[in-house]
């Protein structure tokens, strides 16, 4: 039902010009679905059938206003067809116009979760950790920016199409990346929110199978998806990535991501989320932790530091610094990012570990334990200060 979702949301504001109340009404007409199939059965034509009931509720909705009498009358002669050809699909027009270049990625991973995931304010906000009025709030203003904005229901101009496109993709990758390492909350991982951004890029590569950026994007989703079954233990403890094993990585999305990465690249034109995906590949084909090619990632994290400036992305380049140069030269380049990240956990996590290298292990364990009195995920609040306690721990002996 969800995969309709964007489709009739698609159909009705084409049809009536108003996205705003189509994507009100198509919420309720999934919710009467989810409550009729189940008992009565899926009717033959699934999408006619929510169309039918979303442009009902349009009417009951413009009903009670006067002003609106003219369009009602439109609506109300308006037969919904039995079936809509898929060519008239809209769901990239639904998607671009939910990422919007005037809304914040939080609204637009909001308003796209719900007028292309087809997830219920409800369960948005129960992903999110924020009460529902707060997140229909959220959906609410988010709606009322797009109206402001003048834009009506169309695929966006060829002049702004890339650049909207450039949104999609952000906010797809952020959604992603909430559900591969959670923000908040006590799991390691979400699995309903990273496996929610797969199906949406997905939608996203049948519409533009010939993107590059769209391709590598789900190419590098795939790869870190792979990996989810051992990234926490039977407590629902945090498992790093060289102590996972690797034998339990799903190696169908291993396969099926390597093969999107090498479809990608063949296009020659390379973007972030390729080189992203390249690294992750690297550690994919690895047999094992000690068999990573890092001096292969230190290239792709030096040429994806020079594309994005991201100070993060130059903490990803210190740890293969570190193993391909040793923990000092990797100090140095994380320092370099202090005044940008030094507050954060992520980098005093980088830090305390690349000092537990260079086998400053006091310093290491100090800086472990502020990391983890600055994380937001419980689990790896309490990873973060476990190596700090282990660090603390008599046994312990400094390295070289």
């Amino acid at each position: 039902m969800r995969t309709l979702a964007p489709q009739v949301v698609g159909i009705v504001s084409r049809r009536f010009g108003d996205f705003d109340s189509a994507e009100d009404a198509v919420q309720e007409a999934l919710l009467a679905a989810a409550r009729h199939w189940p008992v009565d059965g899926v009717p033959d034509e699934p999408r006619a059938w929510l169309v039918t009931a979303a442009s009902r509720r349009l009417v009951d909705l413009w009903r009670s206003d006067a002003a609106r009498r003219e369009r009602e009358a439109r609506v109300i002669a308006w037969e919904v067809p039995a079936y809509d050809p898929v060519d008239h699909d809209d769901s990239l027009t639904v998607l671009l116009l939910c990422c919007h270049p005037s809304l914040t990625p939080t609204s637009a991973i909001a308003l796209t979760l719900r007028a292309v995931g087809g997830l219920t304010t409800a369960e948005i906000a129960h992903a999110f950790f924020v009460p529902e009025p707060t997140m229909a709030q959220r959906i609410s203003r988010a709606k009322a920016t797009i109206r402001a904005s003048g834009e009506g229901f169309r695929m966006p101009s060829a002049a702004d199409r890339d650049a909207r496109l450039r949104s999609a993709l952000h906010v797809l990758y952020l959604l992603f990346n909430e559900g591969y390492a959670s923000t908040n909350g006590d799991a390691v991982q979400r699995i309903e929110l990273s496996r929610e951004a797969i199906r949406l890029t997905r939608l996203l590569v049948a519409s533009l199978p010939q993107h590059a950026e769209v391709l590598g994007l789900l190419a590098l989703m795939l790869l870190l998806e792979a990996r989810a079954p051992a990234r926490s233990d039977g407590s629902g403890a945090l498992v790093p990535l060289p102590e996972q094993d690797r034998s339990r990585w799903d190696r169908f999305l291993v396969t099926e991501g390597l093969d999107l990465l090498r479809q990608a690249l063949a296009l020659d034109a390379v973007g972030e989320y390729q080189l992203q995906a390249a690294i992750a590949a690297v550690h994919d084909r690895a047999a094992s932790a000690a068999d990573t090619d890092w001096a292969e990632i230190l290239t792709l994290y030096g040429i994806l530091e020079e594309i994005t400036g991201n100070p993060v992305v130059t903490l990803g380049r210190a740890v293969a610094v570190a193993m391909a140069c040793g923990p000092r030269a990797a100090l140095e380049v994380v320092d370099a990012v202090e005044d940008r990240l030094g507050t954060t956990h992520r980098w005093l996590a980088v830090r305390g570990q690349l000092l537990e290298m260079a086998g400053e292990t006091a310093a290491a364990a100090a800086t472990l334990d502020r990391a983890a009195a600055t994380a937001t995920n419980e689990a790896e609040r309490r990873h973060l200060a476990a190596l700090a306690a282990r660090l603390r721990s008599p046994r312990v002996t400094r390295g070289g």
